[in-house]
């Protein structure tokens, strides 16, 4: 170990851009043997590890580093798989720069561990071998609920499975996973690679339910409350920001998670809105963090005439993460920095034909210490677009069953619960985006995975 002098930190291997804007394969390499060993034994072992302590997860990763270091495979492979319920997922996806490798010691003069890339290898490395996620099978009469697929329900079902809880997973998507899988691209997450963890819960116990919806006359929620012990809400947030100008609405117009869903919808050959097609099209993104760079790089692959990002900041200041941001760049996407939406503009049909645009400045800073971007006079200008695509963010979905069983949400629409991730209705747990807003994968994943563990305290004592 603390090999970090003789051995510079080496990025992950990428595909050339020519090949990789052709399909949706990821475009990251799986990191190889020795040179996951060499990156792992740069590492300093901190007394005090702040790439432990920045995890959302608290994962054990000066110690798989230094197995990794020491080529001992399953043990590096099982202390993954202790603290993170799908290590290769957040490897692949994670914002590792603003995350583990931001705060890694090695950052000052000698580049960070790659942390990311590393945690994916020993997962694969792992698979390859014929390792396996360890569960005991259901060895308890308890029955859990768990109603949203996405990465706080897969993270709260792995640790009740863990348990020996029954699981019943429910998802209104033909596919679990939530994000996972309708959201973030291919090219960035191989859909295989949620599929092949979703099975390996089902091989555990879990007894999973796709394309029902809870709270529908199908399936209320009551009849879910009724046949398990306690319920989670992992129920994501769903609802896009608008930026409420005029002719919003128009065709031509699109929110990212429809654009998103739907082209994922048509490379699982499942029925999808050919609207979103974008080929030949000049394509407008508005907003800049990882849910625009998606949108951007999409677009190309599906055949855009042009792409191009419109930001209301600098680039210094853009939300997302830096690889997603380079990545978009290296792939052909233009970017247009202090700029912010006026008026969609529409031709006699009604059909979008570009959008006028403020110029802006970034002025004093705010409450959370970023400046406020203001509006410069007389610098308003127009962009020719065929399609406008918005990615704002996104806020939680608020389904009726909420109110009708005592569940109560703030004025954000975010489930109200208190330190034990327990709602306003005895037994209804929540945790994720659904209960803190948009945010990140790793931390939808720790919530559901504390989450768990306060059930099964309740449960099993």
């Amino acid at each position: 170990m603390q090999n970090f002098i003789n051995e510079e930190r080496i990025e992950p291997r990428k595909r050339s851009t020519s090949d990789r804007v052709r399909d949706f394969k990821e475009i990251y390499e799986v990191m190889g043997r020795e040179d996951a060993r060499e990156q792992a034994d740069r590492c300093v072992q901190c007394g005090d590890p702040f790439c432990h302590s920045k995890c959302p997860l608290h994962n054990y990763i000066p110690f798989w580093l230094k197995a990794t270091s020491g080529m001992k495979k399953e043990l590096a492979f099982n202390l993954s798989n202790e603290t993170n319920p799908f290590p290769e997922i957040t490897g692949r996806i994670c914002p590792q720069d603003r995350l583990c490798e931001g705060d890694c010691t090695l950052n000052d003069g000698y580049g960070a561990i790659t942390i990311g890339s590393i945690e994916t290898f020993i997962s694969e490395d792992g698979f390859k071998r014929g390792l396996k996620p360890s569960f005991p099978g259901i060895t308890t009469k308890k029955k859990v609920a768990v109603i949203g697929a996405g990465p706080a329900g897969l993270a709260c079902a792995t640790y009740l499975l863990r348990a020996g809880i029954a699981v019943s997973l429910y998802d209104k998507q033909n596919r679990a996973g939530g994000l996972l899988t309708y959201g973030i691209p291919g090219f960035k997450l191989d859909k295989e690679v949620v599929a092949r963890r979703v099975k390996w819960l089902e091989e555990a116990g879990l007894s999973l339910h796709v394309n029902t919806h809870v709270g529908s006359k199908e399936l209320s929620f009551d009849e879910v409350a009724h046949s398990h012990d306690a319920i989670f809400l992992g129920i994501g947030a769903e609802s896009p920001r608008k930026a409420n100008i005029a002719n919003e609405n128009a065709e031509g117009v699109f929110l990212a998670i429809d654009f998103l869903r739907s082209i994922q919808k048509k490379l699982f050959n499942e029925a999808y809105n050919k609207k979103f097609e974008v080929k030949g099209k000049n394509v407008v993104v508005i907003g800049g963090g990882d849910t625009a760079m998606d949108c951007l790089r999409t677009s190309i692959r599906e055949g855009a005439k042009s792409v191009t990002c419109l930001y209301r900041r600098d680039k210094y200041n853009m939300p997302g993460s830096k690889k997603e941001f380079k990545n978009a760049i290296e792939e052909g996407a233009e970017f247009v920095y202090n700029v912010t939406p006026k008026e969609i503009l529409v031709n006699s049909d009604g059909a979008v034909v570009g959008i006028d645009m403020h110029k802006t400045i970034l002025g004093a800073k705010d409450a959370s210490c970023r400046q406020c971007v203001e509006i410069v006079k007389g610098g308003d200008f127009r962009v020719d677009a065929d399609v406008i695509i918005f990615a704002l963010g996104f806020s939680p979905s608020v389904p009726t069953f909420l109110a009708e069983n005592g569940i109560e949400v703030n004025k954000s629409g975010c489930i109200v619960v208190n330190h034990e991730y327990q709602t306003t209705k005895s037994g209804v747990y929540a945790g994720g985006d659904c209960k803190r807003g948009s945010d990140l994968v790793v931390t939808a994943a720790k919530e559901g995975k504390e989450a768990a563990m306060h059930i099964i305290k309740k449960l099993l004592g």
